[in-house]
């Protein structure tokens, strides 16, 4: 497999550059990084809009492990543990659901900038990479999700 600067990079914000070039820097022989070539340490300033989500073999199939301070303040409470299918911020579930799949699936970065009116029926703003974590290589275990408020979207009304 090999990873590719994708299309959408010229364009993200520079908070999305920054994890998407740190994602990218530890890959290994086009593979996706594992968990534990991530550290915070690197990223400190980043960290409060980090989600980490396990890739789990049952009916869940997605359950954050870990949500950053502003991702919970952004859907009002904190999903840690849950299913993304319970704690998800998006359009729908379907549509949340379908960015982690399309990421597990291709193990490549997704990208999605389309503003929208979420479920709790707040107007977000934002742009959201999600990246895949591979301990094998071969598989994703695990999403590395970050959402920034993107200066290239426009603005409701």
């Amino acid at each position: 497999m090999v990873i590719t600067d994708p299309e959408w990079l010229r364009t993200a914000g520079p908070q999305l550059r920054q994890i998407y070039t740190y994602w990218r820097d530890r890959c290994r022989d086009g593979r996706p990084p594992r968990r534990t070539d991530i550290d915070p340490i690197d990223i400190p300033r980043l960290l409060s809009r980090l989600i980490i989500v396990d890739v789990v073999p049952d009916a869940r199939r997605f359950v954050y492990r870990l949500v950053g301070t502003k991702e919970v303040e952004v859907r009002g409470f904190d999903p840690t543990g849950k299913s993304v299918a319970e704690g998800f911020i998006g359009p729908t579930r379907e549509d949340a659901l379908g960015w982690y799949e399309l990421t597990v699936k291709t193990l490549q970065p997704q990208y999605d900038a389309r503003p929208y009116v979420s479920t709790n029926g707040k107007w977000i703003n934002d742009e959201t990479l999600f990246l895949p974590l591979s301990d094998d290589g071969v598989t994703a275990n695990r999403v590395l999700v970050f959402a920034s408020n993107s200066p290239n979207n426009r603005k409701r009304g």
